[in-house]
C-alpha cells in the first residue's frame, strides 16, 4: 500500500441537475455515497462545505469524456464547476469518468431499483464508482490519477 496518500477524498459526479458526491476513508481504500445536491445557484458553497465538513485533502472531479475521448458539453460544464471549486482554494483533481453514470444505472436496476426510482441516488452511486476508481488507481500504480487543478483559474497541472 505504499505510494497511497493519507486523507480523505471527495468524489464528485456533475449533471445539468444534480451533483453526486462521495467520499473516501481517511486511508483512500474505500468509497461511500454521502450526498446528492441540486444543481443550483448553490451547488458550489454545498459541495466546499462538504469538503471542509469531511477535511478532504482533494476533490475527485468526474471529467465526462466522449468514447472517443473527445470533450462534450458536459465535459465543458464539469471542467468549469471543477476550474470554480478551484478557484475557491479547493485541491481538485479531474478524472476521467466514462461510463460511470451507466455503470451506475445497470447497479441500481441490478438492484430492482427503476430508473425514477433511483433519480436521487444515481448521482451519488457514480461518484462512487469515480472515486474508487482513482482510489483503487492511485493504490495500484502509487501515483494520484488524472491531472489538478490550480487555483489560477483551474489550469491542469501535471
Amino acid at each position: 500500500m505504499s505510494g497511497v496518500r493519507s486523507g480523505v477524498r471527495l468524489g464528485i459526479d456533475v449533471g445539468k441537475a444534480r451533483v453526486g458526491v462521495a467520499r473516501s476513508d481517511l486511508h483512500g481504500m474505500l468509497a461511500t455515497p454521502v450526498e446528492t445536491v441540486p444543481r443550483d445557484a448553490r451547488s458550489l458553497d454545498r459541495v466546499a462545505t462538504l469538503a471542509a465538513e469531511h477535511e478532504a485533502i482533494e476533490l475527485v472531479v468526474g471529467l465526462p469524456l466522449s468514447m472517443s475521448g473527445g470533450d462534450t458539453p458536459s465535459t465543458t460544464d464539469a471542467r468549469d464547476f471543477a476550474a470554480a471549486l478551484a478557484e475557491r482554494g479547493l485541491a481538485v483533481r479531474l478524472v476521467d469518468e466514462r461510463l460511470t453514470t451507466v455503470s451506475a444505472q445497470r447497479a441500481l436496476h441490478g438492484a430492482g431499483r427503476t430508473a425514477k426510482s433511483s433519480r436521487h441516488v444515481v448521482d451519488q452511486v457514480a461518484a462512487v464508482i469515480l472515486l474508487q476508481h482513482a482510489l483503487d488507481h492511485e493504490r495500484s500504480r502509487g501515483e494520484p490519477p488524472g491531472v489538478t487543478l490550480t487555483a489560477d483559474g483551474g489550469h491542469p497541472t501535471s
